[in-house]
């Protein structure tokens, strides 16, 4: 994978909506969507997102995202019912997402099983690029950037802080990103690491892989 050309690589963009991280080892995931890159940019045709029923009552909390509380899962699958499909889908391939960090550690807590090839976090990358900036949530990059009109044409009914919507954008993230390097059309993939087994949050250098542009 070392010097690999970052748009020839198997990346999957991913997001999760979860219950929180307050409830500690009881965070359910509530939603996922997996979207895979060809050639950079966001696969909608191989896209795959689902609910997910938590196998309990979601009360609404200003943390949770909208329409993932109360009835709005009680007609969706199981974790079980989708594990193997979530496992056939990440295994393997390097996990691209905003602060992908959160997700692989709800991965990690509720499918051990799950054994991507690296991670790549745009949070990291806007951090590398623009120092100067104090906040990176993706909504208001992507609103910087002026990705949200192509968001919306690839996710017509999505909206914010629904897995979906977030997976589509920090794929379209990513792309603008690396298009800031330095010599960005040689930008490669360099492994500094194996992949967390039991990452810590906030720690940046359990991140398996770097994305740099090539002297």
């Amino acid at each position: 994978m070392r010097d690999q050309t970052w748009t020839a690589a198997e990346l999957v963009a991913l997001d999760l909506e979860g219950t929180g991280a307050q409830d500690r080892q009881d965070e359910a995931i509530l939603e996922i969507a997996v979207v895979p890159l060809a050639e950079g940019r966001p696969d909608m045709g191989a896209a795959w997102h689902s609910l997910i029923n938590p196998g309990r009552w979601i009360q609404p909390r200003p943390w949770i995202s909208p329409g993932l509380s109360g009835a709005a899962l009680t007609g969706a699958p199981s974790l079980d019912a989708v594990r193997a499909t979530i496992a056939e889908k990440l295994n393997n391939r390097i996990l691209v997402g905003h602060n992908i960090g959160v997700d692989w550690r709800l991965i990690h807590l509720r499918l051990p099983e799950v054994e991507p090839a690296g991670l790549i976090d745009t949070a990291r990358l806007v951090r590398h690029l623009r120092p100067d900036i104090k906040r990176w949530n993706l909504t208001g990059l992507l609103a910087q950037h002026e990705l949200e009109g192509e968001v919306k044409a690839l996710v017509p009914d999505g909206q914010p802080h629904r897995a979906l919507w977030d997976a589509v954008g920090a794929a379209l993230l990513l792309a603008e990103l690396v298009d800031q390097l330095p010599n960005a059309g040689m930008a490669t993939l360099q492994r500094t690491a194996g992949v967390p087994h039991q990452p810590e949050r906030g720690n940046d250098d359990q991140l398996a892989l770097d994305l740099q542009g090539e002297p």
